[in-house]
């Protein structure tokens, strides 16, 4: 599913809809006429992808704030339900804010999602890339993935998330990620206890899982100092936890923005001045 989000015909929908770069894509509207749409660009590092259809004049949904949002406030999901069931209408309400899931079925492997929208608005296969609604049909969120083996455990992409991806279209004709250049783990009590921690809380640099350099080499990061162990404890004046993960902190900044980061490096607490660059086209 997709839906329009401006006149001239922009379509916002999931990445892992349209992930296959060698295809062509065509979408049918409402009132079943099909348009040839070019992608314009993936999000390399969130679920987004926005394409484009010729024309003008094509009606849009407005987008809403999803950082107003509250737990019990109702929503409406569309899309087309197991791919079959086109312009499928569910109701229900937010049941949950700031989840964070690992998102399974994509073609390019399982994906890490972080602050969703749960809602018990029905999602079914065939939802991903639709909007989620607030009662005024505002977008608040992109419907992306449904919990298997539970009934009506639905997430949503916010609808913020998506608005830099496409005020930089709308500038550069590409989305431009800002970049830090760092693996992390968010600290948690097991994370604290196992690496003999001192603080609760920030993200602790280190090697991922396949033993990938904690340090992007040459990257921002890396020419301002930090290290592997080092633990960021704040971003931009904001302190780092499970809620609020450095991921989403850097997906907010622009490549060229300079921010200072508190860190933590060999017992020590001191500030440091980075100026965060475009994400290489190789991650």
């Amino acid at each position: 599913s997709g839906f329009f989000i401006s006149l001239d015909g922009l379509i916002l929908t999931n990445k892992h809809v349209v992930e296959d770069t060698a295809a062509e894509y065509t979408i049918i509207t409402n009132n079943g006429k099909k348009l040839p749409a070019k992608v314009l660009a993936r999000d390399k590092l969130l679920d987004i992808a926005i394409l484009k259809v010729d024309g003008a004049g094509y009606n849009f949904v407005p987008l809403g704030d999803s950082d107003t949002l509250k737990v019990g406030q109702s929503v409406i999901a569309i899309g087309n339900a197991l791919g079959e069931f086109q312009n499928t209408v569910s109701t229900g309400v937010i049941s949950g804010l700031k989840r964070n899931i690992t998102a399974f079925g994509a073609q390019g492997g399982p994906e890490d999602l972080q602050s969703l929208i749960q809602t018990d608005a029905a999602i079914n296969p065939g939802n991903s890339g639709g909007p989620l609604l607030d009662g005024f049909g505002r977008a608040i969120g992109i419907n992306t993935a449904l919990a298997q083996g539970a009934q009506s455990i639905g997430f949503a992409l916010p609808i913020n998330f998506a608005k830099k991806d496409i005020s930089d279209i709308k500038k550069f004709n590409k989305i431009k990620n800002a970049f830090l250049g760092v693996r992390y783990a968010i600290i948690t009590p097991e994370i604290k206890q196992k690496n003999n921690l001192t603080v609760n809380y920030g993200a602790l640099v280190s090697k991922d899982s396949k033993g990938e350099a904690a340090v992007y080499p040459n990257g921002p990061a890396d020419k301002a100092g930090i290290k592997e162990n080092d633990i960021i404890l704040e971003f931009a004046n904001k302190k780092i936890d499970l809620l609020n993960p450095l991921a989403q902190m850097i997906s907010k900044k622009n490549a060229g923005d300079t921010v200072v980061i508190k860190i933590l490096k060999n017992g020590k607490e001191i500030n440091i001045s980075i100026t965060l660059e475009e994400t290489p086209s190789n991650i």
